[in-house]
């Protein structure tokens, strides 16, 4: 796929893309918000298809390839996977079929967790354990951390299903921090961006000393890094930002979900999967040609 040749100051008045499987993501939308607040943003969340961490690789690698091919049509200049589960399977193939900065969320997070402590515990969807993204992330920067793996398949859905303050969320919670704290943890990595929503259900069962690394944080640092290095930062004086929100889903259910976490109810507007697959395969045919 290619995309027109445009200067750096045309291309820093563009958009940016932030896409998720569901409302995870929103959590890298508000470090956006506070860190990036000239810059205007496209969300998507592909909640038709949520939750990604029972996927496949090649179901992933498919889903992204859309969602990207999408998110280019709408002239963004840079595309953020606010997504651990499709950051630590297929970043690095998209990197290099797209002709576009595409950041992933990993890297950032490990960075934070090394400086964070030697003992960290990793809470992730079942795809991104059983991908070690991770722990080999820490590793190579630093070797002589431990790092223990916690696959946690049944936040995403309940997180989706806003049942954060539920009590069997809480005894959820607790089967799965359980282990890493009789482990000896010294810091906790929210290994999927969903996982900061429940962060009032940890705060009862964590201990006050373990640390909490939230890699959106991180994620949003790098971003305008990248953003500055390229020149595609927006100027100050371009005018006012702002976020459109689509998902692959139910919008409503999408807007009622996220109300409490923006503040706000987004208007949200609905892209079908069949879009999206249509997308990809014309400008995979393009691209052939």
């Amino acid at each position: 796929m290619s995309i027109p040749a445009l200067s750096s100051q045309l291309r820093s008045h563009f958009k940016i893309g932030v896409f998720d499987s569901g409302v995870g993501g929103l959590t890298v939308l508000r470090e956006m918000h506070a860190q990036l607040p000239n810059e205007s943003i496209v969300y998507f969340g592909d909640t038709a298809r949520v939750p990604y961490g029972n996927r496949s690789k090649s179901e992933i690698l498919r889903f992204v390839r859309e969602i990207i091919a999408w998110m280019i049509d709408l002239d963004v200049k840079m595309i953020i996977m606010a997504c651990n589960t499709s950051s630590a399977l297929v970043l690095e193939e998209v990197r290099s079929e797209f002709p576009i900065p595409i950041l992933g969320i990993i890297l950032p997070g490990a960075r934070a967790a090394v400086k964070s402590g030697k003992n960290i515990g990793v809470i992730s969807t079942e795809a991104t354990a059983k991908s070690n993204a991770y722990k080999q992330a820490v590793l190579e920067i630093e070797a002589t951390a431990k790092v223990w793996q916690i696959g946690c398949q049944d936040f995403v859905p309940l997180i989706e299903s806003d049942r954060v303050h539920d009590p069997y969320t809480l005894a959820v919670a607790k089967r799965y921090l359980d282990p890493l704290i009789e482990a000896g943890i010294d810091t906790l990595v929210y290994g999927c961006t969903h996982y900061p929503h429940l962060a009032p259900v940890f705060k009862q069962i964590l201990p006050c000393d373990i640390n909490l690394v939230d890699p959106a944080e991180h994620l949003t640092v790098a971003a305008a890094q990248e953003l500055k290095i390229l020149r595609l930062r927006k100027p100050a004086s371009a005018g006012t930002s702002s976020t459109e929100f689509y998902v692959s889903g139910n919008p409503e259910q999408f807007a009622s979900v996220s109300q409490q976490w923006l503040g706000y109810k987004p208007q949200v507007r609905h892209v079908s999967v069949r879009t999206l697959e249509m997308i990809h395969t014309a400008s995979a045919r393009t691209a052939e040609r």
